[in-house]
């Protein structure tokens, strides 16, 4: 889970920053794939293992079509902007899972 995390990472980290590595072009998709489909799996705890995964892969390739046609039918697409919408709308989609996560850890703290 680490290293996923931190190549999703780097990858993000190299396309914001314009890098010429080779490495920048599967690292940025695997990013662009693997966030959005973190956040979605996060929101899917009921489902089991298997269609849970489908679900969020499609899920995460739908956000990035979404976002790609939004930015195009703007006239605003760019590389950067493509990465902070999808970094954006995968926070949007996680946050209220870890608040929901939290609270419920809090009640059963206090009990």
């Amino acid at each position: 889970m680490g290293a996923a995390v931190t190549v999703a990472a780097v990858g993000a980290i190299l396309a914001l920053c314009g890098s010429d590595s080779p490495l920048r072009g599967p690292f940025t998709l695997f990013f662009l794939l693997a966030a959005p489909a973190t956040a979605v799996g996060s929101a899917l705890r009921g489902l089991k293992p298997g269609p849970r995964t489908v679900v969020s892969v499609a899920g995460a390739i739908a956000i990035d079509l979404l976002v790609a046609q939004g930015m195009l039918a703007v006239h605003r697409w760019s590389v950067t902007g493509g990465i902070v919408a999808v970094t954006l709308i995968s926070a949007l989609v996680l946050l209220p899972v870890l608040a929901r996560r939290h609270r419920g850890r809090a009640a059963r703290d206090r009990s």
